[in-house]
C-alpha cells in the first residue's frame, strides 16, 4: 500500500489534508478517487490507513480507518557521517542508508574531500537530500524520515561525535579493532540502563582519512575500526557498516548478538 509522510499540522482533527508534491502524486500519478486507501504517517506518533474523502485540483482530504502501530524503526539510532563523495554518490548513500535503517545523515568535508561546497547551492542540495530520504523512507515503510544535516567542517563533525553513545571512524589501515567487536561492546546491555543508544559511523572520502584526522577523531573520543581485508568504496563502506550494526542489534532477523 502506498505510504506518505505528512506534517502533524496536516492532521486537521480526524481529517488528513494533503497538498504539495504528495497531493500531486496522489491525484496525477495514482489517480486516486474517493474510497481509495493509502497510509499516512506524521513521522512522530501517528500512523494510519486512510480513505480518500475528496480529491480536488491540488488537495486531497482523507479519513483514518485503521490506526497502525509504529514498530518499523530500529532499536538503535545509527548516524552516518559521510565525507562528501563525488558525483551523486551522496544521494545513493542517503537512499540506501534510509532503506536499511539509518536515523540521521551528517555530510562533512575532510582533508581529501574532492567536492567543493557552493554556499549558494547548499540549501537546495540539502533539500534534495531530504526529499530522497523521505521517498526512501516511504518505500521502505519506515515510521520516521531520517534527518539530513547541512554539510559540516571536520572539526564541527568531531564536536557532534560527543552526542553519540559510541562513535567509530572507519580506517582502512586499522587491523587491531574490528567493527563487529566494537558493536557488540557498545550494544551489550548494561544493568539499569534502558536508554536508546545512538551510534555514529564516520566514513571518509574516496582518498580516505589522513593519519592526522584519525588521531584527531580518536582524541575526540571516536574509536578507529576496520571493515575487513578488502578496500571498499566510500559509498559501499557506509552501507556495509550500517548493515553490520543493525545485524548485530538483531534488526536483520534473529536475536541480538548478546542473546546468541
Amino acid at each position: 500500500m502506498q505510504r506518505y509522510f505528512i506534517t502533524p499540522a496536516q492532521w486537521a482533527g480526524d481529517t488528513v489534508v494533503i497538498q504539495g508534491d504528495d497531493a500531486h502524486h496522489i491525484i496525477r500519478v495514482m489517480r486516486a478517487k474517493p474510497g481509495d486507501a493509502f497510509i499516512v504517517s506524521d513521522g512522530e506518533s501517528r500512523e494510519a490507513i486512510v480513505k480518500v474523502r475528496t480529491v480536488g485540483k491540488d488537495e486531497v482530504t482523507a479519513d483514518p480507518v485503521e490506526w497502525l502501530a509504529m514498530e518499523n524503526e530500529p532499536s538503535v539510532d545509527v548516524w552516518i557521517a559521510q565525507s562528501l563523495p563525488k558525483g551523486d554518490k551522496m544521494e545513493l548513500v542517503i537512499q540506501k542508508g534510509t532503506e536499511i535503517g539509518a536515523a540521521r545523515f551528517l555530510p562533512f568535508v575532510s582533508e581529501r574531500t574532492v567536492v567543493q561546497l557552493d554556499g549558494k547551492k547548499e540549501g537546495k542540495r540539502v533539500e534534495r537530500w531530504q526529499k530522497i530520504a523521505k521517498e526512501a523512507a516511504e518505500q521502505a515503510h519506515r515510521n520516521k524520515v531520517p534527518a539530513v544535516d547541512s554539510p559540516l567542517a571536520w572539526k564541527a563533525l568531531l564536536q557532534r561525535a560527543s552526542e553519540a553513545d559510541c562513535a567509530w571512524i572507519c580506517y582502512e589501515k586499522e587491523s587491531a579493532q574490528e567493527l563487529r567487536t566494537e558493536i557488540r561492546r557498545a550494544l551489550a546491555p548494561k544493568e539499569g540502563d534502558t536508554a536508546r543508544r545512538t551510534l555514529l559511523l564516520i566514513v571518509g572520502p574516496e582518498g580516505g582519512f589522513t593519519e592526522q584526522e584519525v588521531a584527531a577523531a580518536e582524541a575526540a573520543g571516536c574509536r578507529s575500526v576496520g571493515l575487513g581485508k578488502r578496500i571498499l568504496r566510500t559509498e559501499t563502506a557506509a552501507m556495509v557498516g550500517l548493515t553490520c550494526i543493525l545485524y548485530e542489534a538483531g534488526e536483520m532477523g534473529g536475536a541480538p548478538a548478546w542473546q546468541q
